[in-house]
């Protein structure tokens, strides 16, 4: 009953990140097949016309080797947050999203600014300081996870490439880390497992022992 209970949680997990990424595909296709450039509504710092890049920039990708390189962490990430901070992973999202565009138009190069890079450093460093903050087993081996196929993602910060949009990644992982300190009180609580109950209650039988022979 349990499994069938977290099989279908695992169901539903996956269905936003799937249907956004489709949805980017989709968007992807259709500005190469018309020739759109849809890249112009990307985040143009300091300039009027690159505000609606904020909401709309995670959805644009310059070439389908930037799009490849999102779809696979979107999807794992994506899902892990929706599983495990079923009510906090809309408002971790939407937050991400939302700070770092700004973040970007405020202090970004002068560049158009595409692509769910942020969105993917965002939810990468939620789960990552999450993870450790909260103290739970599940949630650390999360933060592990990220750690192990991701790390290297924090080459993605820096000013290297110059064709990169190293902004988006510095603004969504800080983000992403605002986000987990923000709500480190809410969401999952920790699960306290039966072999931690076990050494509590030795330790308290250790203290009474103890106690009793400093009484005598």
């Amino acid at each position: 009953m349990q499994n069938s209970e977290e099989i279908k949680k695992l169901k539903y997990s996956i269905i936003l990140p799937l249907f956004f990424v489709l949805t980017l595909w989709i968007v992807k296709i259709v500005d190469v097949s018309e020739h759109l450039n849809l890249f112009y509504f990307g985040v143009f710092p300091r300039d009027n016309k690159g505000l609606l890049g904020i909401i709309i920039s995670p959805l644009i990708h310059s070439d389908f080797n930037h799009l490849i390189s999102n779809s696979i962490p979107l999807l794992v990430l994506g899902t892990g947050i929706i599983y495990f901070y079923r009510k906090l992973a809309y408002r971790v999202i939407g937050f991400v999203w939302l700070l770092s565009g700004i973040c970007v138009w405020m202090g970004a190069r002068p560049s158009y600014h595409i692509g769910a890079s942020g969105l993917v450093y965002g939810l990468a460093a939620f789960l990552f300081l999450s993870g450790l903050i909260r103290k739970d087993v599940r949630l650390a081996s999360i933060s592990l996870l990220v750690v192990f196929l991701y790390g290297g993602l924090v080459w993605g910060v820096l000013p290297i490439f110059p064709h990169i949009s190293w902004e988006y990644h510095l603004f969504g992982g800080t983000s992403g880390f605002m986000a987990a300190f923000l709500y480190r009180n809410k969401g999952p609580e920790r699960i306290i497992w039966s072999w931690e109950l076990e050494n509590e209650n030795t330790d308290e039988d250790n203290e009474d022992d103890l106690n009793k022979k400093t009484i005598e």
